[in-house]
This record gives structure tokens, sequence and C-alpha cells, in this order.
């Protein structure tokens, strides 16, 4: 296959909620531009995009997908996202190098969170934004109220381009307000579109949408503005090239309707793909930051330019190993082509490169500068990672990844699986950079954060299928902490004689409340020699490791101060040992008289959620202990700021995502510690005395 030259390319992800039509919508194109004879199904496991085992399985796309094919000249890079929350960092990754975003909307049950989320994306990447309205011919659908909805939430801005002749069962006509046509489809049957005049029926409501859209793309642009004020009406032509200017200031939403199960609309769609969404020439040029001249700069979508690739998913395949997505961006990549990774500095020189259909790879000679392909078998680089030609340390700016918040800790079932889990961890987290992998020393855990309870189910299925190791799943450890209320002193003297020499160890100890988060200080208020001065390293030992160990529930002692003022020695039987012992029997003497209690560590909270969630998340919030800080309207979202306790965290995650539907996002990080309840803490103590 021969490079296709940028000014003919369009790049375009498909995002939604998930349910929303996407794996169908990519199926319908790939239909309709011949990259396959028949159309898939997703009950079946025989769409395109859906090609893994586990994506059949649970029948929800989980890994990004690329299909390519020709429309009219053109080359059509379609990027197949999965709709699950818990995968929206492969979400993320498309976006970055897409052109345009298209958002499917289900009009039969509306906008969901998964919108909400797509579209905050958009506006991060400043990418033009399509609505696809799908599923028109199911069962009660919605148009009229699916497209009041997407103006109360994103704005006046979002204008309908078609409505169905008659939404529901049986649909099979869309009235197109571009073009001032009906268009008529053969359910089933790609290529049979037939284009006629609009019939009376529907033409006073033609008329005033048609209006609606020229106005709105009038508004966009002062000389349109201009001749609409002269003339009255824009020309197909001229509302064509305002759509596309205004696509690239995001100040035009264009809404079209599909029903691609049954190959509804989906030929016009790509239709309007090539005639009003952006190449990469009209895209512009890309960000990036050059080291040696410490500056950003912009690179061009020059085919004979440097050569600047950026990889934005890595993949491992069974038989082929790792797999490289990425996007030129400048210059050309080709077979034997030898780069450097702009961030390590390793060459890599180029296999084979080809473009996709699914799982289907088709060999190129080349790709180059706006096109999107695969390369295999890459030495180091992975995702986020920017290939150049020798002597470009030019780098295209990363993929900024959901926060993962879903913590679990995972243990080997068998004994010395540990390297194995390492691995297979490290392995994954390269495919998916949206889960992280944290070690807490404390209590020797690995913990798993993900973007949820799905995303940590496929890691784990994923790391004993590839790895053939299993695991299981443990509560994250709490890290308590042990602390005194008031000052107390006591004596430890430790004496042991039993034929030879004996053992001798006297002193008085004092501790004493200090601030928070000071940790552990000690002093020495010994005077005259009662302690000899080369005891006393023996004496803070004692002492601090007591402190390690803990005395009520075995976590650390904290915000003390340990004061040796007094004791006693042998000038023969006392040694480095015995004073050692006597500290740390008089501590736990001490911290038994000094009112010990617990304490825990507490989280700032964060949560997003729509208005009508708010109580019940405040509420929830409450019943786990927490306490609210502050509320915020933030657009048509309110933020809930507290405080809560991280043993409240476990399971937060659930909770929210019931209440809300899924349509609240949360983070958190350690603030600060406080007192445990007096009834947690003698559950704590007792689960420590078994």
């Amino acid at each position: 296959m021969q490079a296709v030259q940028p000014d003919q390319l369009r790049n375009i992800v498909i995002t939604g909620h998930s349910g929303s039509g996407k794996t169908m919508l990519a199926e319908s194109f790939a239909l309709s531009m011949k990259v396959i004879n028949r159309l898939g199904s997703i009950e079946d496991g025989s769409t395109l995009s859906d090609y893994a085992e586990d994506e059949i399985a649970r029948q929800h796309s989980l890994n990004t997908s690329l299909i390519n094919g020709e429309w009219n000249g053109n080359k059509i890079n379609i990027i197949d996202v999965p709709g699950l929350l818990d995968f929206h960092g492969d979400v993320k990754s498309a976006m970055r190098v897409a052109d345009t975003i298209l958002i499917t909307v289900n009009s039969a049950t509306g906008l969901e969170v998964g919108t909400d989320m797509v579209w905050e994306y958009t506006r991060e990447y400043y990418k033009p934004t399509i609505f696809v309205l799908t599923k028109l011919d199911a069962d009660r659908t919605d148009f009229e109220q699916t497209i009041e909805d997407l103006k109360k939430q994103y704005g006046h801005l979002v204008t309908p381009i078609q409505f169905p002749a008659e939404e529901g069962l049986g649909h099979h006509i869309i009235i197109d307000v571009l073009l001032m046509k009906q268009l008529e489809f053969s359910p089933d049957k790609p290529g049979t579109m037939t284009i006629s005049e609009i019939p009376d029926l529907y033409r006073k409501k033609a008329e005033e949408l048609h209006h609606n859209l020229v106005e709105g793309v009038a508004e966009t642009d002062e000389e349109l503005m201009n001749k609409y004020f002269e003339i009255g009406t824009l020309s197909e032509d001229e509302l064509r090239a305002g759509i596309k200017s205004s696509l690239l200031t995001r100040t035009f939403f264009p809404v079209f309707c599909t029903s691609p199960l049954h190959l509804i609309g989906s030929e016009r769609l790509l239709n309007a793909i090539v005639n009003i969404c952006p190449s990469p020439i009209e895209r512009g040029p890309e960000h990036a930051y050059c080291s040696t001249e410490n500056h950003d700069t912009l690179i061009e979508p020059d085919p004979e330019g440097r050569t600047i690739a950026f990889i934005f998913k890595t993949l491992s395949e069974p038989r082929l190993g790792e797999i490289s997505y990425l996007r030129v961006y400048s210059g050309h990549i080709e077979t034997g082509h030898e780069l450097i990774d702009a961030q390590t500095g390793q060459l890599e020189k180029i296999g084979q490169v080809y473009t996709m259909a699914g799982e289907k790879k088709i060999p190129v000679d080349k790709l180059v500068a706006g096109d999107i392909g695969m390369v295999v078998k890459l030495k180091d680089a992975h995702t986020n990672d920017t290939l150049a030609d020798k002597g470009t340390d030019c780098r295209i700016s990363p993929i900024i990844f959901p926060e993962p918040v879903y913590a679990t800790a995972i243990a080997p079932v068998a004994q010395g699986d540990e390297e194995k889990i390492s691995s297979g961890l490290h392995h994954l987290h390269e495919e998916d950079p949206s889960f992280s992998i944290e070690h807490e020393p404390e209590f020797n855990q690995t913990i798993l954060k993900t973007l949820g309870e799905t995303h940590l189910d496929i890691i784990i299925n994923r790391l004993e299928k590839k790895f053939n190791v299993s695991v299981q799943r443990l509560p994250v450890k709490i890290s308590y902490r042990e602390t005194i209320r008031v000052s107390a002193n006591a004596q430890g003297k430790y004496k042991k004689q039993s034929g030879g020499r004996g053992q001798y160890g006297d002193v008085w100890i004092r501790i004493d409340p200090a601030e928070r988060e000071t940790g552990f200080a000690f002093a020495s208020e010994v005077v005259g020699g009662v302690v000899p001065t080369r005891y006393l390293p023996a004496v803070e030992k004692g002492l601090r490791e007591t402190a390690s160990e803990g005395i009520l529930c075995g976590f650390p002692i904290v915000d003390i101060k340990a004061v040796v003022y007094d004791g006693s020695y042998h000038p023969v039987d006392s040694s480095e040992f015995a004073f050692k012992i006597a500290s740390s029997m008089a501590f736990k003497s001490a911290f038994d008289k000094a009112k010990p209690m617990l304490l825990e560590p507490y989280c700032t909270l964060r949560v997003l959620a729509p208005e009508q969630y708010t109580g019940e998340i405040v509420g929830e919030i409450s019943v786990k202990r927490g306490k609210i800080v502050g509320m915020d309207a933030d657009g048509r979202f309110q933020t809930i700021n507290a405080l809560i306790p991280q043993a409240s965290l476990h399971d937060f995650h659930t909770r929210l995502v019931r209440l809300t539907q899924s349509r609240a996002r949360y983070s958190y990080a350690f603030s600060h510690y406080e007192e445990v309840p007096q009834e947690i803490m003698q559950q704590l103590m007792k689960e420590y005395e078994k």
C-alpha cells in the first residue's frame, strides 16, 4: 500500500458511554468502506474491533482498536476505544493523537456519565467534536429530548445537522438540514442511500433547523456573518467551510443521526468526515519540547521534515511480542529506519510498518506525517515515548492518564511467585499506564491502584493468563500509629545473676507528648554519671526499637519525647545489652501510664458529582466518619471537599458508583493523623491480641 499524504488523511476517534454504539458505528464504517464484507455482531464476538478473548467474553471493548479504510479518495483512520469508565486511559491516549472526536450518544438512554467525561477530555485536548446520535431505530428513542439535553449540558453551540423522519422501530429516513435533502436507507444493505427532496410533512421543521444552522455557522466568522446579513443565507459550500473552521476553534458542535446496527446514516457520516473534519494539515502543527534548546516548538505535518513519531498505545501479543501504535507527526517511518527514543537516547530500528484493520495487520511501505499505524518489537520504547531522527531531541507532550484511586493489595497464591508477579505487572503497566503499582514497605504489601473494580479484574485476569501466575486479593493495611496523651515516668531495671558475670541496667525514663508529625525524639538529663555516657546509645536504641515495634497494636509509636533522667549501674555487671533491655522495660511501663491512644491516617477527599447526588454523597461521607470542609459549584457539578479516615475509603469507590450510577469522580491524598475513636481502638487491640 502506498503512503497517503497528510491532506488526504482523516484521524477519527469514536468514543462515548459504554453501550452507546461505538463498536457498531466503527463496524458500519468498515462495511461501508469495504474493509469487511458483512456486519459483525457483538453478541457473536465477530466485530472487527473487539477481537480479544476478554472483550468477546465480556461483550465490551477493553482495548484501543484501529481500523482504516478509503472513502472518496481519502484514508480514514478510525480509533475505537472502550466505553467503560475503568478504561478511560485508552480513551485519553486515543484522543491525544486523533484530529476529530466523535461522541456517540444512545438516543434511547440519553446523556450518561461517559458522555460527560469524554466531553471534558475534548476540552482538555481542545479537539474538534461531533455528536453522533445512535440507535434511532430502537424502541423508546427520543431525538428532541436528547438534543435538548445536549444543548443544556454543553451549550447552544450544539447544533443538529440532521433529524430522523420517524424515530423508533422501522426508522430508516433522515432529513439532512445541511444538504436540505431527505436521505433514505435500505436497512442492512450498504451503498443504498438515496437522496430526494424533503416531503412537505418535514419541510417546516427542516427550514427552521436549517435557519438555526446557517445562523450558528455565520456567528463563528465575521465574513460569513456579513454575507448572511447581506443575502440572508449561505451556500452549501460556505456552510461546509464555516463548519470546518468552527470545528477547529470549538465554536460549533454538529449533531448527526445514525442507526449503525442497520447501516442507517453511516455513509452520510463518512461523507461528512471527509468534507468537514480537518486533515492533519488543517488541524495544524503539534506542540513539542526540545530539551537541547530548552523551549517548546511547533512540529508541522511535513512529510519531508525530520521524523517525529509518538507512541500512544503499547500491546503485547503472545506470538508477536510487543506492538506499538504510533502517530507520525513529521517526516515518515519505514522498514529499516533507524530512530532515537527521545526520552532515553536508545537507538530503535524499525521493522515492518503496518496499518491495522482490527487485529489484521496490513504491511505498508511507509507512514508519512499525519498517519497512524503500528510497528513491532521495539527494544525499549513504550507508551508516551517519541521516536525521532538522530540529532533530534524534540518530544511530543505526554498523555496525562486518569488518576487511579481503587486500591487493592495482592499477594502470590504460590510461594516463590513474587518475581513473576513483579515482571508481569511491569509488562502490563507498559501496555496500560493508567494503573499503578506501589510497594508498601511497612507491611510488605504490593498495592495495585486501578480506575475501578472491572479494571482490576482485567489486570489480574491478564496477569494470570499471560504470565501463568495466580494472585489473591487482600485488604490494604492501614498505617495506624500509637502515641500518648499525658506525660509519665517509670523505672526499668534489668538484673540477672546466674553464675559468672551478671547483667545489670537501671534507668528512669520520662515520656512527654510532642507535636503531631514530629515522630520520636530522645534526650538525656542524666547528671552525676549515674548512667555512664557510654551506655546512653544503648538506652536510646532500646527506646527506639520499642517505639518502632509498638505496644498497643504493634504500630510505631510517634509524636513523643523520651528522656532518660536517672538510673544506676554496676561497675562489673552493667553492659549495653542490659541498659537496652532496661530502657525498653521503662518505656513500656511509662507508656501504659500515659493514657495511650491510636492515631489513624486521614485523607483529603474531593468528589465531583452532579448536584442531584450531593445529599447522598454527604450522607455517605458522614457515615464513614468523614468531615465536610467545603462545597463549591463547578459548572454543572458540585465539588465536595472533605476529610475522611483512610480506613473508610476501602469501599468508598463501590458505594459512590452505586449512589451516583457512576456519575461522580473523586480523588484523595494523605493529609494528617487523628485520634482513633475508643471503640475502634478496642477492636483493633482485640484483633492484635488474637
